[in-house]
């Protein structure tokens, strides 16, 4: 993906306001391309505070029909579905392909599609019709049917988990030829056909996976089950459905790796896996130790992120010793987060937009519980753990002083920090903040964490929205003048935007940088982007191959 996506240029110091924000305040309109890259890395189509699920989609329609660039829209599919591990979005740009160049779309469709969930994310996507399209194409069905005979056993069987649509409606409507008697067989088994229908292929000629859970669904006791489990290696939600009590969870339980056990505390508690009992405590511990295993946290490079998620859903029946577990790991995930190049003001924007869930509104227990703010607040903790004289300010019309405690676990203190504020947005509060209570200080910049929709302005006489800019601008420029003057050379404005607007309330250009999304990413090209280095992660961009 080209570097003016996320990170173009413009020349200039004060620039009049040229678009209003969905909160209605002034802000800077993103061009068409800048916009939809970043929706594609923080857009869900779920209903966010300011703007609909079917608005955001609206919008999305528009601005790739202002985008005539088909290999820009397929690299953006890459980047989404890999950098940014979005799933809606890169699935819906895989559908415009598919109308525009299907050239492009074999090229880049078995990256985009790189797990079963979002081949049904597509596949539902054609089916709604929201895309002109209501059916698959010849085209479209030549790569469903490639996926199809081309996936693992495993990633099948995982395919084949959920419904509306499931993987069933996909091989009807996909129709593949089976390569083999083995992936006949595979199909039939998928499709629910009885055994004389897979013909010349027979039940033997199933693969060992799928007749190991199919010996596993049909036991007839929790013993057998649990004994069965010892040689069968599936996906665990494979196994629920037929599980005969806490005997077979706990053995569930043993095969998860760390990120399902931190995903399904809650699972867990409610079959009476983390109980009182003997057994249990020695799960508990077995559990807690999985969470926290330093070296696996190292090894995979996890942030803070992940942990924050667990913690807030963990019901709280869940054992104490397991929640302490996720404090640890995100100390442990901290040490993953890079070094900034100097200390930053970091901007934590806590008014009443930010308690919106951060993927959306969904249906009713689809929802999650980890907010907009919470994410904010999360990014500002773990910067000031690892860049201890960095200054966080959190706001809404007003700054707030934010008291940290050196005692506090991340999650404590990110926990502490959402908690500030909550009434109307001045995206301008940090930097005035910065610019009087700090003046003497010197920055490498200005981090700012928002959803930008800043509407509170203040008269002329604060200094506020100066020439018709927004106040954002004008108090960066005041920010500027006084690093320079206390030696900064170029200090740096990064505006992280957690959803998926598409306005900023600071024009791209040398010394501001617009963000959209968040994601393990945004650690690095922050720290890249301060350390005047963002052609390192510009390069990474354009260095995808199609």
């Amino acid at each position: 993906m080209a570097n003016t996506t996320l990170f173009s240029s413009i020349k200039s110091k004060l620039l009049r306001t040229d678009s209003t924000n969905e909160a209605g305040g002034r802000a800077y309109a993103l061009a068409p391309k800048h916009a939809l890259a970043q929706m594609a890395a923080t857009g869900c189509f779920n209903g966010v505070f300011y703007a609909s699920a079917e608005s955001q989609l609206d919008e999305m329609r528009k601005l790739i029909d202002q985008v005539d660039d088909n290999v820009f829209l397929a690299k953006l599919a890459v980047y989404a579905r890999e950098r940014a591990y979005m799933k809606d979005m890169p699935a819906a740009l895989l559908v415009v392909l598919s109308k525009r160049d299907t050239g492009l779309l074999h090229r880049v469709f078995d990256r985009v599609v790189d797990n079963g969930r979002v081949l049904r994310t597509m596949f539902q996507m054609i089916r709604s019709g929201q895309f002109g399209r209501t059916s698959l194409s010849s085209s479209l069905q030549r790569a469903f049917q490639r996926w199809l005979n081309e996936a693992s056993v495993g990633k099948l069987l995982s395919a084949s988990i959920g419904n509306d649509p499931s993987l069933r409606d996909i091989l009807r409507m996909a129709r593949p030829t089976p390569k083999d008697n083995v992936r006949r067989a595979l199909f039939g088994w998928l499709t629910d056909k009885e055994i004389e229908k897979w013909a010349p292929a027979t039940e033997a000629d199933l693969p060992e996976q799928v007749q190991g859970l199919m010996a596993y669904r049909k036991a007839d006791s929790a013993e057998a089950q649990a004994l069965i489990l010892g040689n069968l290696s599936v996906r665990w939600d494979l196994l629920a459905d037929a599980a005969k009590g806490p005997l077979v969870w706990r053995a569930i339980a043993r095969q998860m790796g760390p990120q399902a056990l931190r995903m399904n505390l809650n699972t867990l508690l409610r079959h009476e896996v983390l109980g009182d009992g003997k057994a249990d405590q020695e799960l508990v511990d077995y559990v807690a130790g999985r969470i926290a295993d330093a070296d696996d946290i190292r090894r995979s490079r996890q942030f803070p992120y992940q942990f924050l998620a667990a913690y807030l859903n963990a019901d709280e029946s869940v054992p104490q010793k397991i929640k302490a577990a996720l404090h640890q790991a995100a100390e442990i995930a901290c040490g993953n987060v890079p070094e900034l190049p100097g200390p930053v003001v970091i901007g934590l924007d806590t008014s009443g937009s930010m308690s919106c869930p951060v993927t959306g509104h969904r249906g009713r227990g689809a929802t999650t519980k980890m907010r907009c703010v919470d994410v904010a607040a999360l990014f500002a903790a773990a910067i000031l753990r690892r860049n201890p004289d960095s200054v966080v300010i959190p706001f809404d019309t007003a700054a707030y002083e934010a008291k940290v405690d050196p005692q506090d676990t991340i999650l404590s203190l990110a926990e502490r920090l959402a908690k500030y504020g909550g009434g109307g947005t001045d995206c301008s509060i940090p930097l005035r903040e910065a610019n009087t209570k700090y003046g003497k200080r010197a920055f490498a910049g200005c981090v700012l964490v928002s959803d930008n929709e800043s509407w509170v302005y203040r008269n002329r006489a604060f200094g506020y929205g100066g020439n018709g800019a927004t106040g954002v601008l004008t108090e960066w420029q005041t920010f500027v003048n006084n690093q320079k003057r206390l030696g900064v050379d170029s200090p740096k404005l990064v505006c992280i935007n957690i959803q998926s607007y598409g306005s900023t309330q600071a024009p791209e250009r040398d010394d501001i940088l617009n963000i959209g999304g968040f994601s393990d990413a945004v650690f690095n090209v922050v720290t890249s982007y301060l350390a005047d280095d963002a052609g390192r992660f510009v390069a990474d961009v354009e260095a995808i191959e199609l």
